[in-house]
């Protein structure tokens, strides 16, 4: 409760809460309640009876008529002397209302609280109890009760609130919901200092508390508020009241961090399927409709849905599915618009339940751009929002796309618009900024790898849909293509009968030069893929030992270069820390490692290359050409003489080198020969 010890004093001495009319022309001592009929208690019989459905109220009709314009006007303009039968079934608050207000005509003393102000209020409005009768009316009196106690009371602006979702269009009409609103806005965001503290954060009691019990019970001057002090007691208004406050509390200037967290406070009290794991939309609605029941019968309030609808007739889950698209597309139009106010799981969540309880397409548009805005702080749990259309995929792949593209257009958005910062301070942080911008795709690069992993299993996705979403992000978002890679295997196995062609046009997307060495040793056996990527992957695999063994020999002819600097091999270890050298020992495994599955490659190119030269002997054999020319059978040697393997041209070469030798020795022996 908000009180300062002058405001309290000054407002609890305004009659104490206690109504009581000076002049009363019936002498009585009081209401007499016989069954479902109020008589009052003297010896005057009754001449006017008031009816509230099944409640009668036996009364007199000077009392009233003294002070009511609307049974003034109900009785004589009606012309009828003997009419002695009114029914006000429409009026504001009810028969308890009118019970007090018939007392206050009576003289009788009213005790008013928060909890019967707004129905007395409501009610005296709509009897016309105004000064114009009498001095010091019922309307007088319960503006000044509303104006100087309930307005400087938080716990007590809170009750009222609270009592004034029966009495709408009156309390709105009479800006009781308007007052309490920026009356509980302006203390939940001034400063606590110098006020005496009593927020509740429990339920709420019917009266109002005396001073002195709120004096013992409030907390010291110097006990430090928590600044979501007021999350508790501001969750137990209906979403429209709610709204209001929350939009005063943003005008006052509050933090946005504060808001939201508020909103996100209320969601989870109002929508239990919000915060529920691993449950469907009939689970959800059911859950939250059994606790509004259980909760509705208990006279403390305890969380859940609270909603009043007043004549309908349709399913209970009907109406719970209806209050509950009301209060999400409410909380929707009032999350701060800035990022970061709201976790970006609560956006998913909330926008799970907006699918399934068929939103405004506005508001789910609006909500879609807010999880864009946060893409990159979304887990896999919050992304697998099922799809709630009949014949489609599992998981809705459309909604992940869209998302995808509103984070695209936002971090393209903000690397392209002008900073508001200085011209020093812009180049100051550009780099930080650009690498916040790398760092984030790269985080949802690894999220839609493993989104796609997740949906790949669904026999009903299509390739396309599969395509666009894997590509649609740069390619500078991901430094390894292993997630996609594991995506792309968990497609091919969910769907076998792909033909060639569109197992061609699925690994399009994964670039093999991207793969690790053990997704490229996994990818090599794997038969599912088609058999130009398998080349490709042995390629790019080639090409990565290649040139890990020529950085190995560029360290080993560095460390050879600087090995005169060092003393010995035993100082070197020494000034070696641990970790440095186990590092070394693995790096030395993996190279060896390389270097066997090298040769093992090398070996298999060769056993190839000797398969086709054997092929082409056969066809040679076959040829319909017997005879061939003696360019064509010299140019075959000489073919047959490049092709040799390393081994015969070591035997040829010492042969060739020798009869050369002798030819040159010849040579000038002729020379001379000629010459003589």
């Amino acid at each position: 409760m908000w009180e300062s010890e002058s405001e309290s004093l000054g407002g609890r001495e305004y009659g104490n809460g206690v109504l009581t009319s000076t002049k009363h022309t019936v002498k009585t001592d009081g209401f007499e309640l016989r069954g479902k009929s109020w008589y009052v208690a003297t010896d005057i019989p009754s001449d006017l009876l008031v009816q509230f459905g099944d409640v009668n109220f036996h009364l007199h009709k000077y009392p009233l008529l003294s002070r009511s314009g609307r049974m003034n006007r109900l009785i004589y303009d009606s012309r009828d002397p003997d009419l002695n039968k009114i029914a006000l079934d429409d009026l504001p608050g009810g028969p308890e209302a009118f019970e007090l207000a018939a007392k206050f005509c009576y003289g009788i003393a009213v005790d008013l609280t928060a909890a019967n102000i707004s129905g007395l209020r409501c009610a005296a409005e709509y009897l016309e109890m105004t000064e114009d009768l009498e001095e010091g009316n019922l309307i007088f009196k319960t503006e000044a009760f509303l104006s100087y106690v309930v307005l400087s009371s938080w716990r007590d602006s809170i009750i009222v609130l609270k009592s004034c979702e029966k009495l709408s269009p009156w309390a709105e009409n009479l800006q009781i919901v308007r007052r309490c609103s920026e009356s509980i806005a302006w203390k939940a965001c001034a400063n606590p200092k110098g006020i005496r503290w009593a927020y509740t954060g429990k339920p709420l009691k019917v009266s109002s508390p005396k001073w002195n019990d709120m004096k013992d019970s409030s907390p010291n001057r110097n006990q430090q508020v928590p600044p979501d002090w007021w999350f508790e007691d501001v969750s137990i208004l209906r979403i429209d009241h709610f709204v209001r406050v929350i939009t005063a509390i943003k005008v006052k200037g509050m933090r946005f961090e504060l808001i939201g967290a508020a909103i996100m406070h209320y969601a989870a009290k109002w929508l239990p399927g919000l915060i529920k794991e691993g449950c469907g939309p009939t689970d959800e609605i059911s859950s939250s409709s059994g606790g509004s029941n259980s909760n509705s019968s208990s006279s403390s309030w305890k969380g859940g849905l609270h909603m009043i609808v007043a004549g309908t007739k349709d399913d209970p889950t009907t109406v719970q599915s209806k209050d509950q698209r009301m209060i999400i597309e409410s909380l929707i139009s009032i999350i701060p618009p800035q990022k970061d106010s709201v976790s970006c799981s609560f956006l998913l969540r909330l926008l799970r339940m907006a699918n399934m309880l068929k939103v405004a397409p506005a508001l789910v548009t609006e909500l879609e751009k807010r999880v864009g805005m946060q893409f990159e702080q979304a887990t896999l749990a919050d992304l697998l929002i099922p799809t709630y259309n009949k014949g489609e995929t599992l998981y809705d792949v459309d909604l992940v796309q869209r998302l995808l593209e509103h984070f695209l257009v936002q971090e393209q958005t903000e690397s392209s618009s002008p900073s508001r910062q200085s011209f020093s301070d812009k180049h100051m942080y550009d780099g930080t900024q650009r690498g916040n911008g790398t760092s984030a795709k790269m985080r949802v690069a690894r999220l839609v790898d493993s989104y796609l992993t997740e949906v790949a299993r669904d026999r009903n996705l299509s390739l396309t849909k599969f395509q666009v979403l894997a590509e649609a992000l740069p390619e500078s978002a991901r430094s390894c293509d292993d997630g996609l890679y594991r995506a792309i295997d968990s497609y091919l196995k969910a769907h076998p009968t792909l033909s060639e062609h569109e197992r061609k046009r699925l690994c399009r997307v994964m670039d093999c030069q991207k793969l690790s060495i053990d997704a490229c040793m996994h990818a090599a056996q794997n038969e599912r893929l088609p058999l130009r990527v398998v080349v490709q992957v042995l390629f790019s695999e080639q090409v990565k030992i290649s040139n890990t063994i020529a950085t190995n020999s560029l360290k080993e002819a560095g460390d050879g270069q600087y090995q005169p600097m060092i003393s010995n091999r035993k100082t070197l270890l020494e000034g070696t820390p641990q970790s440095f050298q186990e590092g070394w020992a693995t790096a030395k495994k993996d190279i060896n490692t390389l270097k066997f599955e090298l040769e093992s490659v090398k070996a298999k190119y060769l056993e190839l290359q000797n398969d086709m030269e054997n092929l082409q002997r056969q066809f040679d054999k076959i040829s319909k050409q017997k005879q061939t020319s003696a360019w064509t059978s010299g140019w075959k040697k000489l073919s047959k003489l490049t092709k040799m393997t390393p081994l015969e041209n070591q035997d040829i070469g010492p042969q060739i080198s020798t009869a050369a030798d002798q030819q040159t020795r010849k040579t000038p022996r002729r020379w001379r020969n000629s010459i003589s």
